[in-house]
């Protein structure tokens, strides 16, 4: 019998390895990817705790070799929603009734597993099946997934405290109720660790899931299942399919039992989501909870007083680590005509000196952008620049196919403020910079703020604190996270909540107590201990 408060163990960021030359954690992922290159894995859909395949086997290749088949995994069809919709909620009254401190231990142990003997298959897997260079995977697989599994068990344990007054002879209580029905995650290829918390979290919360991930993530989302699993995750809290999207969503947006999307992903399919719900409501047993974080077109502002070589390198990281393929990565730049030469010398310095290729070569910083889709994409926005009058590229601008997606880091300066790249979203390798006349500064501001339909992150560099607070001001609904000094990328999971509003996404904050609260739906109590007999009041006597 549990008659006790229970204290988790406080949460801590998850320690990033460094992965340098002669240290155990960087042989240990080298021989992991050595191991799962040389085998070829079926990796099953995973419904009610069971491993499913069938007949449709689709290949699956290194976005940097393209010509290596890595594996295959099962496509499903409409028959596996219905399964995993049932096994959702067959699974859902165990799951919601077991005692939170038995999930929350559960969720506790997927975190040490995977810091501890998951690590490096975990970070090969995302390497190899995302191209993410080793510090990249570091930072998303591994350490930011333990960090939302560690600190959303204690914002769990938060909301569940956070009880309301009660009068004398009276006890209010509130209690957390999981939604009524099931949750549909829909994730990214960019993070393993988003893919792993739009599941989890939910999940936390005593609901149950159908979990959707992108194509060109499956080869690590099977790892986060083998992960949940070993933790002692019950069959059909979470079940995960493979499935084209029109199909999943013809049927889970028709079911009654649908409580609630957590999504991360374009703003365009997020907005037809949204739209097919509406469109939908009157067949749902409640409204159902909508989060999703989308797409973003994330800047940086150099006020007059900033350091170049600060801003410089800024622009480096934030726009070209993980080949932009960031929701947060910095897409275009405002550099003040006063700052413009030496940004320029160094940022042109920093880019000359930096490596592409295959992330098993830990020198490369640079790695293949996703598949053939993106690569199209993000090449056919250089080749137009290269011919426009209103812009040039003043670094990278290669791109080949040949043996994997490879696009050069590039750099585009136009004159126009509103030029094509400096306003759509691009998400790939491709910075674009406006230089501005300094005496300018705040009509850019209004400019900046004004460009783009997103507002998730954005940056300003500055020494004149008038210039920081103003900034601040002018941009207050320009970004959902606003970086002062730094680069637009690398949100910690307890330290700064991430999310954006606009076109950016409903900016529930994940990584923060608000996101779970998105996932109960609360339910007040009034005990009355002496209950009147009489109901006549006092003012009506004579």
């Amino acid at each position: 019998m549990s008659n006790a408060y229970y204290e988790v163990p406080y949460p801590v960021n998850e320690p990033i390895l460094s992965y340098a030359p002669g240290t155990p954690e960087r042989a240990e992922v080298k021989a992991a990817i050595k191991k799962m290159k040389a085998k070829k894995m079926t990796i099953p859909m995973v419904i009610d705790g069971k491993r499913v395949t069938t007949k449709n086997k689709v290949s699956i290749h290194p976005p940097h070799e393209t010509k290596h088949v890595l594996g295959h995994f099962t496509k499903g069809d409409g028959t596996h929603v219905k399964k995993a919709i049932k096994a959702a909620l067959d699974a859902k009254a165990d799951w919601e009734n077991m005692p939170w401190q038995h999930r929350a231990a559960i969720f506790l142990k997927a975190a040490d597993l995977l810091s501890g003997p998951y690590r490096a298959r975990m970070n090969a897997a995302t390497m190899l099946g995302q191209s993410k260079n080793v510090f990249q995977a570091e930072i998303d697989a591994v350490a930011e997934f333990c960090d939302f599994l560690r600190f959303n068990v204690q914002f769990m344990t938060e909301i569940y405290g956070t009880q309301p007054e009660s009068a004398p002879g009276i006890w209010n209580r509130l209690e957390y109720r999981p939604l009524e029905g099931f949750v549909f995650a829909i994730s990214p290829f960019n993070f393993t660790s988003i893919a792993g918390n739009l599941c989890c979290a939910p999940a936390m919360m005593g609901n149950t899931i159908v979990w959707k991930p992108a194509e060109t993530q499956i080869y690590s989302a099977i790892v986060i299942m083998d992960i949940l699993e070993e933790a002692g995750l019950p069959p059909g809290v979470v079940n995960l399919i493979y499935v084209d999207g029109p199909v999943a969503g013809d049927i889970i947006f028709s079911h009654q039992d649908f409580a609630g999307l957590h999504f991360t992903g374009s703003t365009g399919v997020f907005r037809s989501l949204w739209k097919t719900i509406g469109n939908n409501i009157a067949k749902y047993r409640s409204y159902p909870r909508i989060v999703g974080e989308t797409g973003g077109k994330d800047f940086v502002i150099a006020h007059p007083s900033a350091d170049a070589k600060q801003v410089a390198t800024a622009l480096t990281r934030g726009a070209f680590e993980f080949q932009g393929q960031k929701c947060s990565a910095a897409s275009r730049a405002y550099i003040p005509k006063s700052l413009w030469a030496d940004v320029k010398k160094y940022l042109l310095a920093d880019l000359k000196s930096i490596t592409t290729g295959t992330p098993e070569d830990f020198s490369n910083f640079v790695n293949a952008v996703i598949d053939e889709n993106a690569f199209d994409k993000i090449s056919g926005y250089i080749a137009r620049a290269k011919k426009s009058k209103d812009a040039k590229i003043i670094a990278g601008g290669g791109y080949k196919k040949t043996k994997g997606y490879f696009i050069e880091p590039t750099v585009i300066e136009t004159k126009d403020l509103k030029y094509k790249t400096m306003c759509e979203e691009i998400f790939g390798p491709v910075l674009t910079i406006a230089v501005y006349n300094d005496k300018d500064y705040e009509k850019t501001c209004k400019i900046l703020d004004e460009t783009s339909p997103y507002s998730l992150t954005g940056a300003v560099f500055a020494k004149d604190r008038y210039a920081i607070e103003l900034t601040s001001r002018l941009l207050r609904n320009a970004a959902g996270n606003f970086y002062i000094n730094d680069k637009p990328t690398g949100a910690v999971v307890g330290q700064q909540p991430f999310g954006g509003a606009r076109g950016s996404g409903t900016n529930d904050k994940a990584g923060s107590v608000l996101n779970l609260y998105r996932w109960v739906s609360p339910r007040t109590i009034k005990e009355n201990f002496v209950p009147p007999t009489d109901y006549r009041y006092p003012f009506l006597a004579e």
